[in-house]
């Protein structure tokens, strides 16, 4: 069995725990120390001591509260497929098995498991086995993806099934406490935790067509067959479909990669509901001479942002008064980075939804309500119109 997961390039994020488990030294051994003058009668009582506090400690350890409500939602997903470029004796192509994770959503009157399309690419839905945290074993009816953003969606059905709770990736911060849950190597239902290390991140080379990407990372454990597990916060809600890993050796080193549950929510109701997904719109041609010359001409201190070169007609940027000239420094609270990063987080923007825009006008600041539309009433002529 082949397990799968998605690898980038190096980094390694370091974080220690030490500050969560902290013990007040037993009254029976602070008295003698740790050596041998202890006798029987005091070994005991440090002993119950010692059970006492961790009853205490105990007590306090959500995460065994976060584990058990979320276990039931988490799946172990296999899926035959047959290996591009390599045939046997007979002249069929060897069948192969790639594995990974996913989680059980509902969505209205349906149950749906959201993983990664690279787990299940190319398996036909009848060489893809759903594993349940209890033993049962699912054929799905639907499969639908998203090639652009490596989302997926498993139409399944039976009863008793336990969805899990949907958080909001928006409201997560960098710091904030966070569990991956899924199969890594093929070990079922395995836990580990970590923290939320940075938002965001995307331009990464994952191949595949991953084009769309805005991702959460993250240091709790994450390896092969991880991928399309949830990453689940301490309210026990899922904040991130668990997809890449930056690895040299193959394994876990720290840099993981999860996709918000926002964006992965937008993506699985428009498969859901339509069976395909509609990119946000928002009408502008961007300068792609736009450099630090140019930035130092307006003002800026760096050249962060993309200058609006022209606004389509009709467009929603048209609406919202934009301008050439202008140049966009913040998109929906996010830092644009470049031309190619301001397309990307509009793509991954909800149809309908008004997004707060801020640009630099004739050196001055300004702040408007863009509502991203699906489809342009006018033609696009350039290559760098988001």
């Amino acid at each position: 069995m082949r397990s799968s997961a998605h690898r980038v390039s190096r980094g390694i994020a370091l974080w220690a725990l030490a500050a969560v488990i902290c013990f007040a030294t037993s009254p029976a051994i602070a008295q003698d120390g740790f050596d041998e003058a202890l006798t029987p009668e005091q070994r005991e009582r440090a002993y119950d001591d010692l059970a006492l506090r961790a009853a205490e400690f105990e007590a306090r350890n959500i995460l065994k509260q976060v584990v058990k409500l979320a276990k039931p939602t988490v799946v172990h997903i296999e899926a035959e497929k047959q290996e591009e470029g390599r045939a046997t004796f007979y002249g069929r192509s060897r069948m192969i098995e790639e594995a990974g994770s996913g989680v059980i959503i509902q969505y209205g009157q349906g149950f749906y498991v959201l993983t990664n399309r690279h787990v299940v690419k190319d398996a036909k839905l009848a060489n893809i086995t759903v594993h349940l945290f209890d033993g049962r074993q699912l054929t799905p009816q639907l499969l639908r993806f998203d090639e652009e953003t490596d989302i997926a969606v498993l139409g399944i059905s039976d009863s008793n099934l336990v969805a899990a709770r949907i958080g909001n990736s928006g409201q997560t911060e960098i710091g904030d406490f966070v569990v991956a849950m899924g199969s890594p190597f093929g070990l079922s239902q395995s836990v580990t935790m970590g923290i939320v290390s940075a938002k965001g991140r995307w331009n990464l080379e994952l191949g595949d067509g991953v084009k769309y990407q805005d991702f959460l990372q993250t240091d709790a454990a994450i390896n092969p067959g991880n991928s399309g597990g949830p990453l689940i916060n301490l309210r026990g809600e899922v904040v991130g479909i668990n997809t890449a890993i930056a690895s040299n050796s193959g394994g876990n080193e720290g840099v993981g990669f999860s996709i918000p549950v926002n964006v992965v929510v937008n993506v699985a109701r428009q498969l859901i509901e339509g069976g395909s997904v509609v990119r946000a719109f928002l009408g502008v041609n961007l300068d792609q001479d736009f450099g630090p010359e140019a930035a130092m001409q307006m003002g800026l201190g760096s050249a962060l942002g993309a200058r609006v070169k022209s606004v389509l007609a009709g467009s929603p940027a048209e609406g919202a008064d934009l301008r050439p000239g202008d140049v966009i420094v913040r998109y929906d609270g996010v830092r644009v980075e470049d031309d190619e990063h301001l397309i990307n987080i509009v793509k991954l923007t909800e149809i309908g939804r008004k997004v707060p825009v801020m640009l630099i006008r004739d050196r001055e600041r300004v702040v408007v309500s863009v509502e991203v539309t699906d489809k342009p009433k006018v033609q696009t002529t350039s290559q760098t119109s988001p």
